[in-house]
C-alpha cells in the first residue's frame, strides 16, 4: 500500500460507516495512519468531506502543561496528536476556552465547544457529554479504547466513587487562577476491556482508515454498555493496588 490519498481516504472512511451529517468525535495517532498524501491536513479533509456541509468534527484539543495558563487561541495539544494539533489552528475550527478543550467546526460545532466546568472535565455538561447526548460517533484511529475520553462519561453516569487529586491553571477575570479538584481518573490502561464488551455486542465497526486499523461505534451505545459494566464491578477499570501510582490513588480515594 502506498500513500493513501485524500479520496481513498474519503473512500475507506465511508465504507467504515461515518456518515454525512453526523457528529463524529475523532481520537487518532498519525503515526499509525500515515503515510497519507497531505499529511495530517490531508486526513482532516477526508473527515470533512464524508461528514460534508451538516456534519460536525470534533476532537480533543486539552493542554499539555497544566502548570501554565491555557489560552485557545495558542496552548498547543500535542499530548493529543498531530491531527489534534493541526485540526484546532485551521480556519473555522472553534476551540473551547478551558484547559480540558475540544475543537470542532461544522453545524454544531458552537454547541459542542460552548463552556464547560473545569473541575467536571468529561460530565455531561462538556465536550464529549454534548456528542453523546447529539446521539454522535466516536472514530478511533489508530489508537485504542484505552485513548477514549467518552469512557470517562461513562464513568461518570455509571457513578463511580473514585477520583484523583488534581490541579491546573485557568484564566478568570483575566487574571491565572489555580484551580484545585478531583477528577475521575486512574491510568485508563484497562480502557481496552471496553474493545471486548462493544464486540459481544456487536455495537463496533473496525476497518482500516490509511495504515491504522479504526474503530467506529456510537456514543450513546458505548456509554450504555460501559454502565452496565461497571454496575456489575464499579472498579473494573482499576489495577490492584501496587501495580499503578494512578490507580494506586484511585482506589485509595475509596477509602476517603
Amino acid at each position: 500500500m502506498g500513500n493513501p490519498t485524500v479520496s481513498e481516504l474519503t473512500q475507506e472512511l465511508r465504507e467504515l460507516g461515518v456518515s454525512e451529517g453526523e457528529v463524529l468525535l475523532v481520537h487518532c495517532a498519525f503515526s499509525r495512519v500515515g503515510p497519507v498524501q497531505g499529511g495530517p491536513q490531508g486526513l482532516i479533509s477526508a473527515l470533512e468531506n464524508v461528514l460534508g456541509a451538516e456534519g460536525t468534527l470534533v476532537m480533543p484539543s486539552m493542554t499539555d502543561d497544566d502548570e501554565q495558563p491555557f489560552d485557545p487561541s495558542s496552548t498547543p495539544c500535542l499530548g493529543m496528536g498531530i491531527v489534534a494539533d493541526t485540526f484546532w489552528r485551521l480556519p473555522g475550527v472553534i476551540r473551547s476556552d478551558s484547559p480540558h478543550a475540544f475543537a470542532a467546526t461544522g453545524s454544531r460545532a458552537p454547541l459542542i465547544t460552548a463552556p464547560h466546568p473545569v473541575d467536571i472535565p468529561h460530565g455531561p455538561d462538556s465536550p464529549v457529554g454534548r456528542v453523546h447526548e447529539l446521539d454522535g460517533s466516536i472514530l478511533l484511529l489508530g489508537v485504542g479504547h484505552d485513548g477514549n475520553t467518552t469512557i470517562h462519561l461513562a464513568e461518570f453516569l455509571g457513578g463511580v466513587r473514585y477520583r484523583r487529586k488534581k490541579e491546573l491553571v485557568a484564566i478568570d477575570g483575566g487574571q491565572p487562577v489555580r484551580i484545585s479538584y478531583e477528577e475521575i481518573d486512574h491510568c485508563c490502561e484497562n480502557f481496552r476491556l471496553v474493545d471486548e464488551w462493544l464486540e459481544k455486542r456487536g455495537l463496533q465497526k473496525k476497518g482500516n482508515v490509511g495504515h491504522a486499523e479504526a474503530r467506529l461505534v456510537r456514543s450513546r451505545a458505548l456509554v450504555a454498555a460501559v454502565v452496565e459494566e461497571l454496575t456489575r464491578d464499579p472498579t473494573v477499570f482499576l489495577h490492584p493496588f501496587g501495580v499503578d501510582d494512578q490507580c494506586d490513588e484511585a482506589r485509595a480515594s475509596l477509602e476517603r
